[in-house]
């Protein structure tokens, strides 16, 4: 039986990250996937595949509103087979480079499906057919990602739906979507199908668009999205789904106004994906679930000590640069414990990054103030708009706005949001001062140069800091 220093059970980008530590470590290092092709969600389904499309969204919407800014433009007109040979030629590279990455000889790559017989032993599946055999690991991380959560919904699934992995790689759009779903992959395929020229009506079932996030923010998205033409409904809840006369696909449902139905040729299931734990045998190692999810402490162990978990079968938040920290954190703990050490390294989530590629963004780094205020963190907050910030003004992008919270005290950066242009890029200045625990007041001294969006962090920052004086 083979016996290895560390097991890694998916190669995503947290299996990864956490294979690459433990080999430079010194571990002996397996990586168990069996996924075709290799890649992880990420590279394969997730976030590069979906940008890409959103890329060919933003310049139509910019085709748009040539107009506005003197110039003459035809009306875009997609060409949905080229737009997914662009994302295909893309894509194709990344996982070429990720699979050469795994496969590269620092540590063994499995080609097949592992599930514990005990907390120390792997049953592997291979991929080619060939008879299951066991392993047995000092440590293990599981790092098995997510799959699309798929509601119980009476009629969805006889009349057929659509997830985000469809429109991935559609030669062809449907003239109008229901979409199902709120959050961030919802508003991102939303806002690709509409501007691609499909019709879309969203169907939401908390009162809000991006729950947990402030109010304000999903006000600013409600609105824009029902400015391009979507229709767009919070606080649903749907009845059923079933096939109309005329051929396309109808869902029953009700909200705070009443009784409805709409329907449309296609419908798209976009509520979230749900961590991957069937079939690990998470029973058998004494490993648990809180919720849905695997149970992790702050090193990224398990209930099993010398079983970690890292990525979405365990986030908090499933975005890959946390999956990639979780990663390399349960592997260094790995070698630790192996090493006979006690002191393991923490997860700091102080500066948990979230952004979605709606039109307009939406960003947030560390707490809100709906998440302070349920911890008993005092804060003070202070907002400005795009619509009085000279540089959105000029580039005609003027929805929505930036909000700071800092500490009443000592003025220290204790949060950040902000909707509207590049907010997935302009949320990382605040980032980088609550990594260094930068203070309103620091903050403010800071060079910022003239006229550019990053300038427009200076308007709440000063008011935080005469709030303080």
């Amino acid at each position: 039986m083979t016996h290895f220093d560390f097991a890694i059970l998916g190669g995503g980008s947290a299996g990864y990250a956490a294979a690459r530590t433990a080999a430079a470590a010194g571990l002996i290092t397996v990586v168990i996937d069996g996924a075709e092709p290799l890649g992880g969600l990420c590279i394969l389904r997730g976030c590069m595949p979906s940008k890409t499309l959103i890329e060919s969204a933003n310049r139509a919407l910019s085709i748009r509103r040539a107009a506005e800014f003197g110039l003459t433009a035809l009306p875009p007109v997609p060409d949905i087979v080229a737009i997914r040979e662009r994302k295909r030629v893309l894509i194709d590279d990344f996982a070429s480079y990720r699979q050469g990455q795994l496969a590269d000889g620092r540590f063994e790559l499995v080609r097949g499906n592992g599930c514990f017989i005990d907390a120390h032993t792997l049953r592997v599946t291979p991929r080619d057919g060939s008879a299951t055999y066991p392993i047995t690991a000092a440590s293990v991380c599981i790092t098995t990602g997510s799959e699309v959560n798929v509601p119980a919904i009476e009629g969805l699934a006889d009349v057929g739906f659509w997830t985000s992995d469809d429109v991935l790689d559609a030669s062809a759009l449907p003239a109008s979507v229901i979409v199902l779903g709120g959050g961030a992959i919802a508003l991102e395929m939303a806002h690709y199908l509409e501007a691609m020229g499909s019709r879309v009506t969203l169907l939401q079932r908390g009162p809000q668009l991006l729950t947990g996030l402030d109010v304000a923010c999903s006000d600013v998205i409600l609105s824009a999205y029902r400015q391009r033409g979507m229709a767009m409904h919070c606080s649903t809840q749907i009845q059923r789904v079933s096939k109309a006369t005329n051929g396309l696909k109808r869902i029953n449902f009700s909200d705070e106004a009443g009784s409805h139905f709409i329907e449309a040729e296609q419908i798209l299931v976009a509520m979230g994906r749900g961590p991957k734990t069937q079939g690990l045998g998470l029973a058998e190692a004494g490993v648990e679930l809180k919720g849905k999810k695997i149970a992790v402490n702050e090193s990224m162990q398990t209930t099993q000590s010398h079983i970690f978990a890292a990525g979405d079968v365990c986030s908090p938040l499933d975005v890959v640069h946390v999956a990639i920290q979780q990663g390399e954190v349960a592997a260094r703990n790995a070698q630790a414990l192996l090493a006979g050490g006690t002191a393991l390294e923490s997860l700091d989530y102080r500066g948990l990054l979230f952004g979605v590629f709606s039109q307009p963004q939406v960003a947030v780094v560390g707490g809100t103030e709906a998440s302070l205020t349920e911890r008993g963190v005092p804060f003070i907050a202070a907002s400005y708009p795009f619509s009085d910030h000279g540089k959105s003004m000029v580039m005609g992008e003027t929805e929505g706005f930036v909000k700071m919270l800092a500490d009443p005290v000592t003025g220290e950066i204790l949060g950040a949001s902000v909707v509207g242009p590049e907010a997935t890029e302009l949320i990382h200045e605040i980032s980088v001062a609550m990594h260094f625990r930068s203070t309103v007041r620091q903050f403010m001294i800071i060079p910022h140069y003239h006229p550019t969006l990053s300038e427009i962090w200076t308007y709440p920052a000063e008011e935080l800091a005469e709030l303080l004086d």
